[in-house]
């Protein structure tokens, strides 16, 4: 799966249990945690796989169910612990969403199931060759997608893609733009802050008058 079917999948499950569990839209935090946490296996395995070859593949250590369940748990049990439950259950939904997300993918493209991408090390991908780097593998990779795309030949996968994509979009603004919303109320209230204390006149001025 591409980086962005996996922020989508993630956001999209998380915001759903948001609202039927906890009566509310994802605040920021929970919306970053599980956008990154639904990133981070690749975050991990595919660079150290296509760049530094440290795993022989780009489905390791970040994509195991024996590495993916027990950081969830760790995270949660962290989270829980500075008072942030929801931050910490954000966090596993996305992860642990990743792992059957791209054997649900792999299964779609033609290559039957793959549970192996998520059982390393009991059972490892060997490497189909020797990577380019992960610029170069990333861009062998997308080339196909990206061609399709230009040239508007778009499988029915793509456009179940794109229209997932448009939905995940706008249920995001219906959750009052999580992320986006922070950071512009906390662009706001340093600016208030700032224009608050030029306007004040200082305490030298003060006594000289």
């Amino acid at each position: 799966m591409w980086p962005w079917e996996h922020a989508i999948v993630g956001y999209l499950a998380y915001s759903l249990f948001s609202r039927a569990y906890y009566r509310r839209a994802p605040t920021g935090l929970e919306a970053f945690a599980v956008v990154f946490a639904s990133l981070l296996p690749d975050l991990i395995d595919k660079p150290l796989a296509w760049e530094f070859g440290v795993f022989e593949s780009g489905y390791a250590l970040g994509h195991s169910i024996f590495f993916a369940v027990p950081l969830s748990i760790l995270v949660g049990l962290l989270a829980k612990r500075i008072g942030r439950p929801a931050v910490g259950v954000a966090f596993g939904l996305g992860y642990l969403l990743h792992l059957p997300s791209d054997v649900l993918y792999h299964s779609i493209g033609g290559e039957g199931v793959r549970t192996e991408v998520m059982l390393w090390p009991v059972d490892p991908i060997e490497s189909p060759g020797e990577p380019a780097g992960f610029v170069g593998e990333f861009t062998r990779l997308f080339g196909t997608y990206q061609e399709a795309l230009l040239a508007g030949e778009l499988t029915t996968y793509m456009w179940v893609q794109l229209g997932l994509a448009g939905f995940v979009f706008l249920l995001w603004l219906a959750d009052g733009a999580p992320v986006l919303r922070e950071c512009l109320g906390f662009g706001r209230r340093t600016l208030g802050t700032v224009i608050g204390r030029s306007s004040r006149p200082d305490a030298a001025t003060k006594e000289r008058e």
